[in-house]
């Protein structure tokens, strides 16, 4: 199992995802560059050297000892036509024993968002965490009024379970999420009553 998470790669209809790599950084630092207005109303502030050389090395790091430790599985999203990446999406905060469950977050640049890339990222690392880590929940936050990731999760198969109250410091702020979650053998709404 641990060499199963060791090599993390998943192939989607249109692109590849897997871990980041050093040679990322270029494509990296520009895109998020480029998309800071459109990803800061929902993404925490970004520190002062958030898009330098150094952070970005130890991005990479945090990555492959988190995967090799089985503690969150982040990856690239990078389309397979043009080697072009396209946002990230990572399953974070795994936990086992009694939970078996982990959290997706994800972003996207702004040139390539409403194009279905974030949908066939969250289906496949929905399969990858209930068939190959065997996981039974994967949850997800969003603010309240991000209702294009609330309506992605929604198509992915999340379903709406509450509000959390000052859950997170977005752009500054604590800000209330609405919570998700996708089970592996969803029973809500189900009932043996007959």
């Amino acid at each position: 199992m641990l060499g199963t998470r060791r090599k993390v790669k998943l192939e989607t209809e249109r692109m590849t995802l897997r871990p980041p790599m050093h040679g990322d950084f270029r494509q990296w630092s520009a895109l998020r560059r480029e998309s800071e207005s459109f990803l800061s109303p929902w993404e925490p502030t970004w520190a002062r050297d958030h898009l330098s050389r150094k952070a970005f090395t130890n991005r990479v790091y945090w990555a492959q000892r988190s995967i090799a430790n089985g503690t969150a599985v982040p990856l690239f999203l990078i389309r397979r036509e043009d080697q072009a990446l396209l946002g990230a999406i990572t399953l974070d905060h795994i936990r086992r024993g009694p939970a078996q469950a982990g959290t997706t977050g994800y972003w996207i640049g702004e040139p390539f968002a409403r194009h279905g890339y974030m949908r066939e990222a969250i289906e496949a690392v929905v399969h990858h965490a209930f068939n190959t880590l065997d996981l039974s929940r994967i949850e997800a936050g969003c603010l309240p009024e991000n209702t294009p990731s609330r309506r992605l999760l929604e198509q992915c198969g999340y379903k709406y379970e509450g509000v959390a109250q000052s859950y997170l410091q977005i752009n500054g702020r604590w800000r209330n999420h609405v919570l998700y979650a996708n089970l592996r053998h969803d029973r809500r709404g189900k009932t043996d009553v007959g």
